[in-house]
């Protein structure tokens, strides 16, 4: 059941990180302070946010794992930039 979850969540990661918060909301509510942040992150770096929330319910972040957060924030980051590029392309 845990490797389908991973295979969800590694397409869908906004849907994954939805999944977690309703189904496990007390993972959630330990990573972050308030509400706020988790729905930012899930609008603007859903794999960046999906992943620190992973990592602190396993034992809290170390630099290494902040490193791992940080190259999905880069990749989800990336993906806007691919969108736009790809939008402009059509429309020209």
């Amino acid at each position: 059941m845990g490797c389908l979850f991973v295979m969800y969540a590694a397409v869908f990661p906004r849907l994954g990180l939805i999944a977690i918060w309703v189904l496990r909301p007390g993972l959630v509510d330990a990573a972050f302070d308030t509400w706020i942040w988790p729905l930012l992150g899930l609008v603007f770096v859903p794999f960046a946010t999906l992943l620190y929330v992973v990592l602190y319910h396993i034992g809290g972040l170390t630099w290494w794992e902040w490193f791992w957060v940080g190259v999905l924030a880069v990749f989800d980051i990336g993906q806007w930039g691919m969108t736009l590029r790809y939008r402009r392309k059509q429309a020209a």
